[in-house]
């Protein structure tokens, strides 16, 4: 295996890069690229390379994907809130840097598995309380759009043969450690992770709004299976809604409270911001995950769990 991480030295990527080193001994080489350099603690092999490469210039992207590459995870991105602020950039990024990324594949090996990292954004309008894989994509959002133009991208370049693509689309993923970033879901880790360690944090949307989230551990390991999955049996459709669980702010607060104290909730404001509230709340509440849990894609017992988990990974 000869693999290629964008946006590898972020969160994701180098929870990934730990997955797939634990994982799968037939693995020659690890190629994380990203605008900054891994940590150098996380180079625990000579098969880990750390590229700082712009992939939005097709140049740049030859570098990095060669006939030898076996696959491509494609988790760069410029974030919901991010892009939707400025146009330009999240088409760059978000659209500019998959095609080519699709183009060096298809030069490079047709027999590359590439698993591109989409989301639930691209979801929007009227949405039924639970959606599935055939629910029509009608995004609110510029990254959602850029996403959704994604996805389909994918879907043909698989179709004409010149990639083994699949898109996963992410849940919420919480609880993020480290510290908040520009995505319009941000806030859902927050309300965890920053008044357990005693700083301030905002819920900007209503208690009771309703979230679909996963735990980082399960969308690792979701990302990895998507990557191992015979693409036959997606019957031609190369995206994947990847399980999660629905809970609310309200039901995480009560969560913190109840594990450690109401003293921590003193750590919480509560100012709405009507910019984030109408980008949240246009994307699924809900998703029937019964063909993905099938295909052998996994899913959190209960919120409690991943709050558990959480708590654990940071002592």
């Amino acid at each position: 295996m000869n693999i290629v991480i964008t946006g590898g030295a972020g969160f994701l990527g180098t929870e990934l890069l730990k997955n797939l080193l634990e994982n799968f001994h037939t693995i020659n080489s690890i190629k994380i690229v990203d605008r900054v350099s891994l940590n150098p603690g996380l180079i625990t092999s000579n098969r880990i390379q750390s590229i700082i490469a712009d992939i939005t210039v097709a140049e740049e992207v030859k570098k990095i994907i060669d006939k030898e590459t076996t696959h491509v995870f494609h988790l760069a991105a410029i974030v919901s809130s991010h892009a939707e602020e400025d146009f330009e950039l999240g088409m760059l990024v978000n659209l500019k840097a998959t095609q080519l990324l699709l183009d060096r594949c298809r030069e490079a090996n047709t027999n590359i598995r590439f698993v591109f990292s989409s989301s639930l954004a691209v979801f929007g309008g009227q949405l039924p309380e639970k959606i599935d894989y055939m629910t029509a994509m009608q995004p609110s959002s510029s990254y959602g759009t850029q996403k959704a133009i994604c996805e389909l991208l994918v879907n043909d370049y698989a179709r004409k043969g010149f990639v083994d693509a699949v898109s996963v689309r992410l849940p919420t993923i919480c609880i993020r450690p480290g510290t908040p970033n520009k995505a319009a879901s941000s806030f859902v880790s927050g309300i965890i992770r920053e008044p357990l360690k005693h700083e301030k944090t905002n819920c900007p949307v209503d208690l009771n709004l309703p979230l679909w989230v996963s735990s980082p551990n399960t969308v690792i390991k979701n990302i990895v299976h998507a990557s191992q999955i015979n693409t036959d049996s997606l019957e031609g459709f190369r995206t994947i809604n990847l399980p999660g669980l629905q809970t609310s702010p309200k039901e995480m607060i009560e969560c913190l409270s109840s594990e450690y104290d109401e003293s921590y909730l003193g750590f919480i404001s509560y100012e709405k911001d009507s910019k984030i509230e109408k980008i949240v709340s246009s994307w699924p509440k809900s998703i029937n995950n019964e063909k993905e849990l099938s295909l052998g894609f996994i899913k959190d017992s209960n919120f409690n769990s991943i709050f558990s988990e959480y708590v654990e990974s940071v002592k």
